[in-house]
């Protein structure tokens, strides 16, 4: 089975209290690994440190954000991680039309030939407006002819697009460029909270069996927002994946 990390802007709040405790609790979880997206005044090498002392990995990371940050500052931060793959993304205006997508796959090609100067490979994490149809497809299918080489990190909750697209079928479709896979539930409507895995409406076995299980290393939880305690709802979804032998944990 697929290991299990967590993204950890998913506890942000508490991380910004007690960060220690944080990276500690979800160690007992069983989390074999963490996706961090700020490092709360930990250097890269310190945070990759406690988290290995701690029984677990850094799986990949949203910091820093690959399309926002210099390249050389990049691959040495990823260096201190102990990474070689950057995670980027991108904003609603970058695929607002077809002129916008041409510019954006334009500007990750760029990245890329840049990053695999340093063996550093680049995967894309979405959000749900990289689905809205342009020329009568979602605007991600058009991008992804245009950068055959870049891979994704693909949120399967955000890929839905609120009911519009079916997520197993969006990673189906780029199953062998998907290494990374954010995992999350809810009502998929918009502006509501997430819900713990398998209280929601998408249908997580299912997706995840679309992927392709030479090609995917994570299965990343993570949550934008919830309405009920943050790491009872991390807990619960954990809970959920490996009693379904969905994914594997170190407990």
């Amino acid at each position: 089975m697929t290991p299990l990390s967590v993204q950890l802007y998913s506890l942000r709040e508490q991380s910004a209290t007690d960060f220690d405790a944080v990276l500690s609790a979800l160690a007992d979880i069983g989390f074999k690994g963490v996706e961090p997206f700020h490092l709360f005044g930990k250097s890269p090498a310190e945070f990759r440190a406690q988290v290995e002392d701690l029984g677990m990995r850094i799986s990949s990371s949203h910091y820093p954000w690959a399309n926002r940050t210099e390249p050389q500052e990049l691959i040495d931060t990823l260096s201190a991680l102990g990474l070689k793959r950057a995670v980027g993304g991108y904003m609603p205006d970058d695929f607002k039309d077809m002129a916008a997508i041409e510019k954006t796959a334009e500007a990750t090609q760029k990245l890329l030939d840049q990053l695999a100067d340093a063996d550093i490979e680049l995967a894309l994490h979405n959000h749900w407006w990289e689905f809205e149809l342009i020329d009568g497809e979602p605007g991600y299918h058009h991008f992804q002819r245009l950068v055959p080489e870049v891979l994704f990190e693909l949120d399967t909750y955000w890929a839905a697009n609120f009911g519009n697209c079916d997520p197993a079928t969006e990673v189906a479709r780029v199953r062998d460029r998907t290494p990374l896979l954010h995992i999350k539930d809810g009502p998929l409507i918009k502006d509501a909270a997430n819900l713990a895995l398998g209280s929601g409406v998408i249908n997580i076995p299912e997706v995840v069996a679309a992927a392709d299980s030479q090609t995917l290393e994570w299965l990343v939880i993570e949550f934008d927002k919830c309405d009920t305690d943050m790491m009872a709802a991390v807990r619960d979804s954990y809970q959920f994946m490996t009693n379904n032998a969905l994914g594997s944990g170190n407990v």
